[in-house]
C-alpha cells in the first residue's frame, strides 16, 4: 500500500495505520482491494487485521500475505471462546509468520452474558500460556486485549501471567479514566476507536486525555464503531481511523502532524511495523 500521491500527497502528507480491524469479516466479503485502496486516499497506510477464531485463523493470514502493508494477529476473542474446537497448534505456527505481528485479540467481556466467564477464563489462561511458551522459544510478539466491563477481573490473570505489562495493548478502550489509570499503572498501551469521538462518552474521552503520549494508539475496530460524523455508518471503514486520529490530536490539545508522528512511532515500536 503506497504513500499517497499528487494532490493526496497535499492533502494528507501524513499516514496513518489502522492497528486493529476485521477485514475478513462478511462486510468487507469481496472488498478488500477497493477497502485498502480507499484507505489509501485518506492517507491510511496499513492495516492490521484481527484473528477472532482459530477456525478463521488461516484465510486471515493468508489475506495479510497477499498485501503488503496488511498484518494479522492469532487469537481467540472471548466471546468465541465457546466456539471449540479451538486449534492452539495452529495458532502457535501462525505466530511465528512475519505476517502475524501479535497475538489476539484475547480478553475478557462482561457486557453480553454468553459465552460466561466460566467458558471465557480458561481460554484466555490457554492463550497466555502460548504466549510464554513461545516466548521461551525466542519468539515475542505483543498481545491485544479485549476487555469489556471487566478489567477488575482481567488485570489479575494478566499480572499473574508474568508476561510484562508493556507487551499489552487494551484495544478499543471504553473504559473510565480509573480503569484507563489501572491499565497504565500495569504497564499496557492504550488504543481509542470511534467510540471516543461520541458526544455521550464523557469517560472515554477523559480518560484519552491522561493517556501518555508514548502509550497511545488509534484504530477502527471495523467494521464497527465509525466515529462522528459518521456514526452509524455500516461498514466501518480503516479510512476511518485518521478521523479518530484528528479528533483524539484536538481532544488533547495536540498538533495533529505531532500526534500522528507519535502514534505512529508507538505503532512501529509495539508491533514491528511502520507507515510508509
Amino acid at each position: 500500500m503506497d504513500r499517497p500521491s499528487g494532490v493526496l500527497a497535499w492533502l494528507y502528507p501524513s499516514v496513518v495505520i489502522d492497528t486493529h480491524c476485521h477485514l475478513t469479516f462478511p462486510d468487507f466479503e469481496g472488498r478488500v482491494a477497493q477497502t485498502l485502496a480507499e484507505a489509501r486516499t485518506h492517507g491510511v497506510s496499513g492495516v492490521i487485521s484481527i484473528c477472532t477464531t482459530t477456525q478463521g485463523a488461516g484465510e486471515l493470514l493468508e489475506l495479510a500475505r497477499a498485501h503488503d502493508q496488511v498484518w494479522c494477529s492469532a487469537g481467540v476473542h472471548p466471546l468465541y471462546a465457546d466456539q471449540e474446537p479451538h486449534d492452539w497448534a495452529l495458532l502457535a505456527g501462525i505466530i511465528n509468520d512475519p505476517k502475524c505481528v501479535a497475538w489476539g485479540e484475547l480478553g475478557l467481556d462482561r457486557h453480553y452474558a454468553d459465552p460466561p466467564i466460566s467458558v471465557q477464563m480458561p481460554v484466555l489462561e490457554r492463550q497466555l500460556e502460548l504466549v510464554r511458551e513461545t516466548v521461551l522459544k525466542g519468539i515475542d510478539k505483543p498481545i491485544v486485549i479485549h476487555c469489556r466491563k471487566a478489567f477488575e477481573e482481567l488485570l489479575p490473570v494478566l499480572r499473574a501471567s508474568s508476561i510484562p505489562g508493556e507487551r499489552f495493548v487494551f484495544h478499543c478502550f471504553t473504559g473510565t479514566p480509573e480503569e484507563a489509570k489501572a491499565c497504565l499503572d500495569f504497564g499496557g498501551m492504550i488504543s481509542f476507536t470511534g467510540v471516543v469521538t461520541y458526544k455521550n462518552a464523557a469517560d472515554v474521552q477523559a480518560a484519552a486525555k491522561l493517556v501518555p503520549s508514548d502509550r497511545i494508539m488509534v484504530e477502527t475496530d471495523a467494521p464497527y464503531l465509525s466515529p462522528e460524523p459518521h456514526r452509524g455508518t455500516r461498514p466501518c471503514s480503516p479510512w476511518m481511523s485518521r478521523v479518530t486520529a484528528e479528533f483524539l490530536a484536538k481532544l488533547r490539545g495536540e498538533r495533529f502532524e505531532a500526534f500522528h508522528e507519535q502514534i505512529n512511532a508507538n505503532t512501529e515500536r509495539f508491533y514491528g511495523i511502520a507507515a510508509s
